[in-house]
């Protein structure tokens, strides 16, 4: 009995530690992503409405880097930031007006992209250990570069990123169009045409570096 307590013991230690190594882990990298994104949106090339920034590139590369846990943390804790004042959005601005702006759908879109990018990659993992989608476990936690290795994984990593520029570029577009009162035609010459190209070009250049990283450097990924 007491060996079988010891044995627990140990067990129960082991996961203490996990977890508080998972959420040092977590804070760490949570608080890197926020401090890339917002010094990605600083750096900007102002052209007419909607200026150019690195933040497709950064947030792409987060997405295939992170945990989903980490992203949603990461992004949503940026938004909540920016809507209270701090200049963390483009052009080093704050506030709700931002958000609520022209702009700001383009901000809504980098988070429901992630959703759609999510939903996306949990569906070729089932559907890759052909396991029905209620038995995944751990979807929240899973580090995505590790599915997308070799080939075929550059061609899911390419699909996610161009599911999550359509996504946040549709909201950013009927935003656009609501807020300013411009017509479907006008909006996407002004807010989509211009950068489309040049966030394509940004995602082959997050799923290079992304994959770089992940193969550099060793990530131990929650359990």
């Amino acid at each position: 009995m007491n060996e079988k307590q010891g044995k627990g013991n140990k067990t129960t230690m082991t996961q203490t530690k996990s977890r508080l190594s998972s959420r040092t882990q977590t804070a760490v990298f949570c608080g890197l992503t926020i401090a890339l994104i917002t010094v990605s949106a600083w750096i900007s090339i102002p052209i007419w409405v909607i200026p150019v920034t690195l933040q497709t590139f950064v947030l792409i590369f987060a997405l295939l880097f992170l945990t989903p846990r980490q992203y949603l943390l990461s992004y949503v804790t940026y938004l909540f930031l920016g809507a209270i004042g701090l200049p963390v959005f483009s052009s080093m601005r704050g506030g709700l007006g931002v958000i609520a702006g022209p702009t700001g759908g383009f901000l809504w879109g980098f988070l429901l992209g992630a959703f759609c990018v999510f939903l996306f990659l949990w569906a070729f993992r089932t559907r890759q250990k052909n396991v029905a989608p209620s038995s995944e476990q751990g979807f929240i936690d899973t580090q995505p570069i590790k599915h997308l290795s070799g080939k075929r994984g550059f061609g899911i990593a390419l699909t996610a990123a161009l599911i999550f520029l359509a996504v946040m570029y549709l909201c950013g577009w009927l935003q656009l169009i609501f807020i300013t009162g411009m017509s479907p035609q006008a909006a996407f010459a002004t807010g989509v045409a211009p950068f489309a190209l040049i966030d394509v070009i940004k995602a082959f250049l997050a799923i290079f570096t992304a994959r770089a990283v992940a193969r550099a450097v060793v990530v131990r990924s929650p359990q």
